[in-house]
């Protein structure tokens, strides 16, 4: 029997444990799941044959070393800023290590080092990697959505548009976390179905992308006026805002020439217009805290980053301010929030950010038969033959409930897949791997596939007229 050691039971863990505890039987398998909560881990393993909740801290290293030593795999669901706690125990004990966060969460990053960051980053994982084929063993990040099957997804594609002969000259690729359809029954058409507090920072930094050769440098208060038009088939036209840093994906691609590159975030129409005015007004920042926040109203929280008057309304000012009207739908927007209301924050020692997120968790929440919905779209042009050709893939998944979201599935079903590939011997792969290898990718999206989870491929190539 086969030990799979899964450290963290929090809301995407769901699909991935129910994955593995279906197919333990088949392949002899235990699952044990380790988590500090014994309410909560207690019920992600529900009393089943093949599993063991086991009670767990990953402050306890002593625990840690012991759970470990038994596995034949392990899987980390923890908050990313932990993973590293478990990378040396695992090439200690020649374990494989699956997560499906960025890879580097696998280093410890040392802020009062003298080294940059990026050279400590480098540094780390030349060690890593190196020791990891020593041992034999595979640490293997970017295994969930995205990063995840993004890379899968497009690293498929243009290897077999490459294979074909053709010369990429563009890709973007988008995806979103929204709320079904029927669901987004809000003035912003949209809800929160992931970290509420990402949600409120997303984008802050500057945004870097190349188009047409030309690099582009976008600053956190213009994020949300360069938007590029998205229309996914069967669900209508969205709107995708650039992430922070999609220049590094030409490496991991391959794409180190391609003259547009692009990455970025998908919302419905109307969303970033809206944000926009958030971000404008000052409320999205984290870097102080608000004095007596918790007496302070709404109200008087937006008034504070207004001009000084006796005579005009936080309403009119808001407007004059952000050169909008109060009949406008941006507008109703705010106020819908409850931005205006006389009704006590309650959060002490908080900054804008925290006091939106509060308010945004209040007003954006899941209800009980909400689904959520991942939109995912990669955009290819690449000239074949002296021909200009175009071709778009797109992916939809909607969560079935609360516990089986989209999110859920698409983090935790491509990080099982690749634990039992890794068990079985199907992948061999040693060292430090993000999932941008046909060994990898493929077989994990062969299964994806039978979860629904397929991309329907457009070609958009205008053929030149016959003369």
């Amino acid at each position: 029997m086969k030990n799979i050691l899964i450290v963290g039971a929090g809301r995407s863990s769901g699909v991935l444990v129910d994955y593995m505890l279906d197919q333990a039987a088949e392949h002899s398998w235990k699952i044990i799941l380790a988590e500090r909560d014994p309410d909560l881990v207690a019920a992600k393993i529900h009393g089943h044959a093949h599993g063991e909740a086991v009670v767990f801290d990953i402050n306890d290293a002593a625990r840690k070393r012991e759970l470990i030593s038994k596995a034949d795999i392990v899987i980390s669901m923890l908050p990313a800023r932990y993973h590293w706690r478990l990378v040396d125990d695992c090439l200690e004990g020649k374990k494989h290590l699956v997560t499906a966060s960025y890879q580097k969460s696998l280093y410890r990053i040392d802020q009062e080092a003298d080294k940059h960051p990026d050279v400590q980053e480098r540094e780390a994982w030349e060690r890593l990697d190196a020791t990891a084929r020593e041992q034999g063993v595979l640490l293997i990040s970017e295994m969930g959505l995205d990063p995840g099957i993004d890379h899968m997804s497009a690293m498929q594609m243009i290897d077999k548009i490459r294979a074909n002969g053709g010369n990429l000259t563009s890709f973007k690729s988008f995806t979103g976390g929204l709320v079904a359809p029927g669901f987004d029954n809000n003035p912003w058409q949209y809800k929160l179905t992931w970290n509420p507090r990402n949600v409120v920072l997303a984008g802050q930094g500057t945004a870097q992308y190349i188009k047409n050769g030309r690099y582009k440098y976008i600053p956190y208060h213009k994020l949300f006026d360069r938007l590029e038009a998205v229309s996914i088939p069967g669900y209508g036209k969205y709107e995708g805002y650039p992430n922070r840093d999609s220049l590094s994906y030409r490496k991991i691609y391959g794409l180190e020439k391609i003259p547009t590159i692009f990455r970025g975030t998908l919302r419905k129409p109307g969303f970033c217009q809206a944000w926009n005015l958030l971000v404008q007004l000052g409320l999205t920042d984290d870097s102080y805290k608000l004095e007596d926040s918790a007496n302070m109203t709404y109200r008087e929280f937006v008034n504070t980053f207004l001009v000084y008057t006796r005579h005009k309304k936080v309403e009119e000012k808001v407007c004059r301010y952000l050169n909008i009207r109060e009949d406008s739908p941006e507008f109703a927007k705010l106020q819908w929030l409850g931005l205006f209301d006389d009704k006590k924050i309650g959060l002490p020692d908080a900054s804008p950010a925290q006091i939106l997120q509060q308010l945004l968790e209040q007003k954006w929440k899941l209800e009980a038969n909400d689904k959520d919905m991942i939109v995912m779209q990669h955009q290819f042009d690449y000239n074949l033959d002296g021909l200009k050709k175009r071709l778009h893939a797109s992916l939809v998944v909607t969560g079935d409930d609360q516990i089986r979201t989209a999110m859920a599935k698409m983090v935790g079903l491509p990080v099982g897949i690749v634990s039992k590939l890794i068990l079985n011997g199907t992948i061999r792969e040693t060292g430090m791997h993000t999932p941008v290898l046909p060994s990898i990718y493929e077989p994990v999206l062969q299964e994806l596939a039978s979860f629904n989870i397929d991309f329907i491929e457009e070609d958009l190539s205008v053929e030149p007229e016959a003369v």
